[in-house]
C-alpha cells in the first residue's frame, strides 16, 4: 500500500512552497491536482509501479475546482488500505489579503474584493479543515521557514509513532493557529531587560543559563514535562499522528526559545520523534 499526503488549504497560504519542499524531501508530488481525480490518480500511480512511493497530491482551487470534493476521495483511498494524511495550510485573513495585494493576483474565488473572497473560501473549506490531520499555520512564516516546517513534519518519517513538534513564538506576533497545546512562559524573568543579554537569543548559552537558572523555570518545565508524559501516549492511542506544542513569551526570542529547546530535549530522551522550530527568534 502507498503513503499518500493530500495537501490543500487557503489560497495564498503557501501550497506551491510546501509542494516544492515535499519534492526536495523525496515525495512524488503532483501539484494542482483536481480533487475529483484524486482516486483515479492514485490508481494510475499504483498501476505504473509507484505503489511504494510516498505520493503528495496537492489540491488547489485553480480552474474553479471544488476542494471539498477531496474528502470522498480521501475516504476511498483509506478504504483501500492506503495510509492517507490530509494537510491543510492556513493563515490569518489579514495576512492572506496582504499576500494577494503584494502579488496583484486575483483570488480564485473571483470578485473585486479579496477580503470577501477569502471569507467565502474559508466558509467552503471549513469541512476540509475540520477533517485535516495536520493544520499548518503559515501566517508568520517566510518561504524558508515554511520549507523547514514541511521538511520537519514530512521529510524523515522512519521513526514510528506520533510526531511531536515543539514551537516557540511571541505573543505580540500572534498565536500559532496550528498549535494543539499552548504554554505561556511570560511570567518568567525576562532576559530582554538585561542589557548584556538583550542582543542574544535563547539559542545562546548566556540566555539559556539565565532562564534555566531560576527555580520557577525548573518547576514550570517539570510540570509541563509531567503533563505531557501522560498526554502524549493518550493522544497516540487515539490515533493522532502529529502534535504541536507551543511555548510563548512576549517577543518569541528569549524565554520561549530556551524552554522549547529544553522541552524538546526532555521529550526526545523518552523516545518519540520530536522536532523544534523557533518561529519568531529572528524578529
Amino acid at each position: 500500500m502507498s503513503d499518500y499526503l493530500v495537501m490543500t488549504g487557503m489560497s495564498g497560504a503557501g501550497r506551491s512552497t510546501a509542494a516544492a519542499a515535499l519534492e526536495d524531501a523525496g515525495w512524488y508530488v503532483i501539484d494542482n491536482m483536481p480533487p475529483s481525480l484524486l482516486s483515479e490518480a492514485a490508481e494510475a500511480l499504483n498501476a505504473h509501479g509507484h505503489a511504494q512511493e510516498r505520493v503528495a497530491l496537492v489540491v488547489g482551487r485553480g480552474g474553479g475546482a471544488r476542494v471539498e470534493e477531496a474528502l470522498p476521495a480521501v475516504d476511498r483511498l483509506r478504504a483501500l488500505g492506503h495510509r492517507v494524511r490530509l494537510v491543510f495550510l492556513d493563515a490569518p485573513d489579514e495576512i492572506l489579503v496582504r499576500r494577494f495585494a503584494g502579488t496583484r493576483r486575483r483570488h480564485p474565488m473571483g470578485g473585486d474584493q479579496v477580503d470577501r473572497a477569502i471569507v467565502e473560501e474559508r466558509r467552503h473549506l471549513e469541512p476540509v479543515r475540520d477533517r485535516a490531520d495536520v493544520i499548518l499555520d503559515t501566517g508568520e512564516l517566510n518561504v524558508n521557514q515554511l520549507r523547514v516546517r514541511v521538511t520537519d513534519l514530512f521529510g524523515d518519517e522512519e521513526a514510528p509513532g506520533m510526531r511531536t513538534a515543539v514551537v516557540s513564538f511571541g505573543y505580540k506576533h500572534g498565536l500559532p493557529l496550528d498549535a494543539d497545546l499552548v504554554f505561556d512562559c511570560r511570567f518568567l524573568p525576562n532576559p530582554h531587560w538585561i542589557e548584556a543579554l538583550r542582543p542574544h537569543s535563547g539559542l545562546d548559552q548566556p540566555v539559556r543559563d539565565f532562564v534555566l537558572g531560576h527555580e520557577e523555570t525548573q518547576a514550570f518545565l517539570g510540570h509541563v514535562d509531567d503533563l505531557l508524559a501522560g498526554l502524549l501516549p493518550a493522544y497516540e492511542a487515539e490515533g493522532k499522528s502529529y502534535l504541536t506544542v507551543a511555548m510563548g513569551c512576549t517577543g518569541g526570542r528569549h524565554r520561549s526559545v530556551v524552554l522549547a529547546e529544553e522541552l524538546a530535549q526532555r521529550l526526545g530522551s523518552r523516545g518519540p520523534a520530536v522536532s523544534v522550530f523557533h518561529r519568531d527568534v529572528d524578529r
